[in-house]
Order: C-alpha cells, then sequence, then structure tokens
C-alpha cells in the first residue's frame, strides 16, 4: 500500500525554487518510499551502502559531474565530505532541484547542511503518516489509532503494533542513539525514555525526571535534547506574547507518535488503554502531534503552544494564526459532551489587547455544533479541521 504523502507537492515546490532539498524525519517515516515512488526522474544512491560511499569518495567531483542533475543520497549523512563539494557544483551551475537529501539521522544531516549548505537547502520534515494519509476506515478509532500510532509499516506490512513498536525502538537505542551520542549505560537510558513516557501531556520538571531516573539534571538535558533530535519527543512551549518567556519557562512533553508511547507503557489494546491513567492524556498527544505533522507536512513551521497563567487556568493548545490573532483548542477524551469541558476556554476573554482569540473544544464524541462563540468539534470532524485549516 503506497499512500500519497501531503509533503509530497511541497517538495516539488521547493524543488523549482533551491539548488538542494533535504528531508529528515525519524526512521521508518517513509522517506525512502516517498522518494523513490513520487521522485523517478531522480537517480538513487542510499549512502548506508559502504559500496555507493567508497564509489563516490573515490572521486567525489568527478561523480557528481557524471552523474547528471537530479540525484537523490538517502541516509546522506553518513559522507558528509560530499555536502562541500556540492556547495561548489550548485554554485557554480546556478540549477534548481539538482540533489535531494534525506537521513534519519536529522542531527547530523542538519549539522552538514549548516556547515557547507545554508541558504542553499530548502529544510523538510517527513513523519509518520498524518491522519489525512490514511484511509477513514483506519482512523475510525481514535483508540485503536492511538495504540496503533502512525508508522508506514505497521499498516503497509500489517504488523501489530505490540510486534513492530518494541523492536522499533531497540533499533532506535542500539543504532541511532549510539550513533549521535556516547552513552555507556543504555539500560539507564530506555528507563529514562519510559518515564518521559509516564509523564506525557505534562509540564515538564527536569528535577523530577532526573532523581527518577537516577541521572544529573544537565544529563537529563542533554537526553531529551538526543530525543528531540532524533523527533521522538516534542517540547510544547508555553504561549506569551513576549517571547522570551517563551523559552525560559518550562514546555510540556509530548510524543510525537502515540504507538511509541503506548509500546513503552506496555499498552496493548483498546482495552487496556481505556482504564489506563494516561488515557487522557494519550488522547491530548494525539491530537497535537497531529496539528504539529500536518503543518510540516504542508511545508510549514508549526506555531503551537500551550497557555498557563497564574491563576491556574490552563489552555492546552494555543495555535498563533498571526501576531494578532490565536486559536485557543481544550482537548478533551471523552465520549460525551459536558459544559465542564468549556469551563477554562470560557474564562478565556475574546480579545486580550489587541490579541484576538477564537475558541475551540475537540473531544473524542461524534456530535459537532456551536455552543455561543466556542466550536464544539467532535473526533468525526477532526480531519476535516486539519484539511480545511489555515
Amino acid at each position: 500500500m503506497i499512500l500519497n504523502r501531503n509533503l509530497t507537492s511541497h517538495i516539488k515546490k521547493m524543488i523549482g525554487k533551491f539548488p538542494v532539498v533535504s528531508v529528515t524525519g525519524p526512521r521508518q517515516s517513509g522517506k525512502t518510499t516517498m522518494l523513490r515512488n513520487f521522485f523517478p526522474g531522480y537517480k538513487y544512491f542510499n549512502l548506508e551502502r559502504l559500496d555507493y560511499r567508497e564509489l563516490i569518495r573515490n572521486d567525489i567531483i568527478g561523480f557528481l559531474k557524471n552523474a547528471g542533475n537530479k540525484i537523490i543520497f538517502d541516509e546522506a549523512q553518513n559522507l558528509p565530505e560530499l555536502f562541500s563539494y556540492i556547495q561548489v557544483i550548485t554554485d557554480q551551475n546556478h540549477g534548481k532541484g539538482k540533489y535531494i537529501l534525506s537521513g534519519s539521522q536529522s542531527f547530523l544531516l542538519n549539522q552538514n547542511i549548516s556547515q557547507s549548505l545554508a541558504g542553499r537547502v530548502s529544510i523538510n520534515h517527513l513523519f509518520p503518516f498524518d491522519i489525512t494519509e490514511l484511509p477513514p476506515s483506519k482512523t475510525r478509532d481514535p483508540l485503536k489509532l492511538i495504540v496503533n500510532g502512525f508508522y508506514p509499516r505497521v499498516y503497509d506490512k500489517k504488523i501489530k503494533a505490540q510486534d513492530f513498536y518494541p523492536s522499533y525502538l531497540q533499533t532506535y537505542i542500539e543504532r541511532d542513539i549510539r550513533t549521535l551520542k556516547a552513552i555507556e549505560n543504555l539500560s539507564t537510558f530506555t528507563r529514562f525514555l519510559g518515564l518521559c513516557a509516564g509523564r506525557v501531556g505534562q509540564i515538564l520538571n527536569l528535577t523530577s525526571l532526573a532523581n527518577d531516573a537516577g541521572i544529573s539534571v544537565n544529563t537529563a538535558k542533554s537526553w531529551l535534547s538526543l530525543l528531540e533530535a532524533s523527533f521522538v519527543i516534542y517540547l510544547l512551549k508555553p504561549y506569551y506574547v513576549n517571547f522570551n518567556k517563551r523559552i525560559i519557562k518550562s514546555p510540556k512533553l509530548y510524543f510525537y507518535d502515540t504507538g511509541v508511547v503506548c509500546s513503552l507503557l506496555n499498552i496493548k489494546s483498546p482495552e487496556i488503554l481505556i482504564n489506563h491513567y494516561a488515557y487522557g492524556a494519550l488522547f491530548e498527544n494525539l491530537i497535537i502531534s497531529e496539528l504539529i505533522k500536518y503543518h510540516y507536512h504542508k511545508g510549514k513551521i508549526p506555531q503551537i503552544y500551550y497557555w498557563r497563567e497564574s491563576n491556574g487556568t490552563e489552555i492546552d493548545c494555543i495555535i498563533e494564526k498571526s501576531p494578532n490573532e490565536i486559536l485557543a483548542l481544550e482537548i478533551k477524551g471523552g465520549e460525551t459532551f459536558t459544559n465542564d469541558y468549556l469551563k477554562n476556554l470560557r474564562k478565556l476573554p475574546d480579545k486580550e489587547n489587541r490579541l484576538k482569540i477564537r475558541k475551540k473544544l475537540i473531544y473524542m464524541g461524534k456530535e459537532s455544533f456551536d455552543l455561543g462563540k466556542i466550536q464544539i468539534t467532535g473526533w468525526n470532524d477532526f480531519k476535516s479541521f486539519l484539511q480545511n485549516f489555515k
């Protein structure tokens, strides 16, 4: 099952504007499948293969001159010396869309790009499927969707989530983590990752997390940065008009994929999920991660935050539509709507100084309707909300 990816159309636009296009994202998110199936005019070289690396390394300039104008270098971070030569070629020829660079170790790929190709490359991120890319039959049951996650192999190869994710996480930890950072005790890192899963949807308390993992606060910071750089976790910053406060205040912790969280928490079925303490947080994570993925797959950087006032009022998600307008979202995992779901939204003014505030509730029920100035969106209409989002 080869499904079209939303990012494809954006990459085709960027090919007409930049000499180099990069595609990063977590391992097994579908980068190779997308590039090989939807960019057939490009020659493909997987630089995880030693023979390709040796072939190119022996005469990089000669290879680039003879290979033609359209080349995909997959796992390009494995040949870092290639980047400076691509810079020379593109500066000389001024062509558009000559090279597509992709890689799952995005930290190393972006490091090489920033050193050699800054200003010459369009940077893009491909994540596992977002909900608009899956057939309707796969998205009707949100509980099943949370447990299954969105990684393509779960759907393409019909692999059960409880079989896929433990192997995926083991490969990620043993392969990518060791490559990116010298971590001596991988079992401690695995435990740290599990503790992060147990805190999904919570405001990050670094000291508590470090103490529970038995590591220093600086090590916890370093490991969180590593998980961010490899697209495992997402730290949702608080919303403040003062941008400095967005940086210094504590973020909330989410994962890019709910299937990863469920595996770490040993949630193997919707029946286990519905009675789990993290049920509400996982539905919240589902909505947040879908908003993030959908923005990135459209080539946009998501301006998504959370709002917490000093009086304790908290809004799950704030989407900054412009400097003068935000959309405030509350997310509830219940299937039956109650007025109590709206108490925090009602505490927010409709305007704050020159800031216009629109309000929406997303919940797991089926009905969608308006209640005063607040839009109520049930699960069945969440996909169309994303598709019509501007």
